[in-house]
């Protein structure tokens, strides 16, 4: 897109200096449309879209580029401000320019890009770097010199090579209930500035709403889950009709506010875990590697899922009562803590925890394999394959974590249970699975997994849309 500023804004220039202080003045009169001498966010926005220049939705800098150089506060920039901020912007993005170019030639190639990236503990393919190495390649000669860089991130913030990995890397925050992911990351600007609290409360509040929505669908996975059998057979259509004719249509929902409670306190522990298993397996003074990312996450999920697991027990216990059975939460861990004692509230622990290794290791492996599938396929000029490739991507995936990792969150549902079955019904986890062989067959791991299947592609897009909402009514640009 920065061809246009080449065209367009330096239109008969091509020896353009960039420490000139005419091609700025040429610059700025060009975007201060109305002529009173100040580039406000208005005229920045419809400048740069009358130059072509677009902006991912949730991902417009303009903004933050006026108030980065609005020094005196009026809401706009005059041409000192102006022309102050692109050349510190300039500098900052020499210095990230030089340590990208590993041999000082004054151009940056593919190899480099990956020697770079994979110094930050991040592997990438060869072809990965060269798809991003074609998004800022102008005159299509598979490298890319100062002129090139300079203008490619001229009207974009990100300066340091943290924050432009994260602009070629776009990532979403999705709620679909199951998912056990490692954990977004955080530039130090965003954990400084409050930035990280409001992309938290953004994904807490997308799963909130995915969670209701589809909460009838996960409430007879449940009860298929516990109580369908070869001699028992509860369809999905049959379980709908079961639950409404004993509760009413409200009963669908039964569950689902323990449900919406566990996010916020999951969320929080889980994104604190994860920073500090960062550092207890990073040595001082190095990168953060794959490998460790991966253990971090996991480690971090485990943690969460820890804390907060006594909340899945009361959510399955409220989930398959009948009416009247419990008035609410708390008179769900009162009767649960009666009549069992506190290691009620940890039964399926054991289950749970193996199955968070093949979901998250699963979901995250074919994720990126998918991804990169699509950049090396498909992608032309850009390192970013888009928000409906990345939802096709994040829902294989999520499917192929969730098919792994299945037959082991129905025995974590059915041990949560045991106090609702008979007492030929409860048995330890190895005492179940051969049971579940030897009466319903291999496929009686599997009970319920079709509404759970039907519950992803709406529960993904109900989260991403109120995801991007929360994130506009937050003032987050990521």
């Amino acid at each position: 897109m920065y061809q246009v500023i080449r065209g367009f804004i330096l239109t008969d220039s091509r020896c353009w200096d960039p420490d000139s202080q005419r091609s700025y003045q040429d610059l700025f009169d060009k975007l201060d449309t109305n002529k009173d001498g100040k580039v406000d966010v208005a005229e920045l926005r419809a400048g740069l879209t009358a130059m072509g220049i677009s902006f991912r939705k949730g991902n417009d800098p303009r903004s933050k580029i006026v108030s980065s150089g609005d020094k005196n506060k009026d809401g706009g920039l005059d041409f000192n401000e102006f022309n102050k901020y692109l050349k510190e912007h300039e500098k900052k993005l020499r210095l990230t320019f030089k340590s990208l170019d590993k041999n000082n030639d004054g151009r940056i190639d593919a190899s480099e890009i990956k020697q770079s990236l994979e110094e930050l503990g991040m592997d990438i393919t060869q072809e990965e770097a060269q798809t991003i190495l074609q998004s800022m390649d102008i005159d299509g000669t598979m490298m890319v010199d100062w002129n090139e860089w300079r203008e490619h991130f001229l009207f974009n913030p990100a300066h340091n090579l943290n924050e432009i990995v994260r602009y070629w890397k776009h990532s979403t925050v999705l709620d679909i209930g199951e998912s056990i992911a490692i954990p977004d990351e955080f530039t130090e600007e965003e954990k400084t500035s409050g930035g990280w609290w409001k992309q938290l409360a953004a994904g807490a509040m997308a799963g909130a709403v995915s969670r209701t929505g589809t909460a009838p669908l996960d409430r007879v996975k449940v009860f298929m889950q516990v109580h369908s059998s070869k001699s028992n057979r509860i369809t999905l259509l049959g379980g709908f009709k079961q639950m409404i004719k004993e509760g009413g249509v409200a009963s669908l929902w039964r569950g689902n506010g323990i449900n919406v409670l566990k996010i916020a306190p999951e969320t929080a522990i889980k994104f604190m875990a994860y920073e500090q298993y960062k550092k207890l397996l990073t040595p001082e003074g190095e990168k953060v590697q794959t490998y460790q990312r991966f253990m971090a996450g996991s480690l971090a999920g485990a943690t969460a899922q820890s804390s907060i697991y006594p909340m899945e027990v009361m959510k399955t216990r409220l989930t398959l009562g009948k009416t009247g059975q419990y008035n609410g939460m708390f008179d769900c861990a009162k009767k649960i803590l009666r009549k069992e004692g506190i290691k009620a509230f940890y039964k399926g622990y054991t289950p749970n925890m193996i199955g968070i290794i093949p979901y998250a290791g699963i979901d995250l492996a074919v994720y990126e394999s998918l991804k990169n599938a699509w950049l090396s396929r498909y992608a032309k000029d850009t390192a970013n394959p888009g928000i409906l490739v990345l939802l096709g991507c994040g829902t294989i995936s999520s499917t192929c974590g969730q098919l792994a990792s299945y037959p082991l969150a129905l025995l974590r549902t059915r041990m949560q249970a045991q106090a609702t079955l008979d007492a030929s019904d409860k048995s330890t986890m190895s005492g179940l699975v051969k049971g579940i062989l030897a009466n319903e067959g291999f496929f009686g791991l599997y009970r319920g997994i079709l509404p759970n299947f039907m519950k992803v592609i709406p529960a993904v897009s109900i989260s991403y849309v109120v995801y991007e909402y929360m994130k506009t009514g937050l003032g987050i640009s990521k």
